[in-house]
């Protein structure tokens, strides 16, 4: 099962990427956990400067913007 995570504070665009990592998941069937890192402490941890954040199985995959799903879903194939 793949782990994914959103970083960020709870901003509209944090929300967003979230919704689309959701839709992502949900399109390609794969079995994965979305969830979110809204503790600073925890999201500076991954090193990221800039939110939202999408890392997937831990690995910071985009930072300081909103992919789309479709996008998310090629990066979790």
């Amino acid at each position: 099962m793949k782990k994914i995570q959103i970083l960020g504070t709870g901003c509209p665009k944090c929300s967003q990427l979230y919704q689309n990592a959701q839709q992502a998941v949900a399109e390609t069937g794969i079995e994965a956990d979305v969830e979110k890192v809204t503790n600073l402490n925890d999201i500076m941890a991954f090193g990221v400067m800039v939110t939202p954040a999408l890392a997937i199985d831990g690995q910071i995959k985009t930072s300081g913007k909103v992919p789309s799903a479709e996008d998310i879903k090629k990066m979790i194939l």
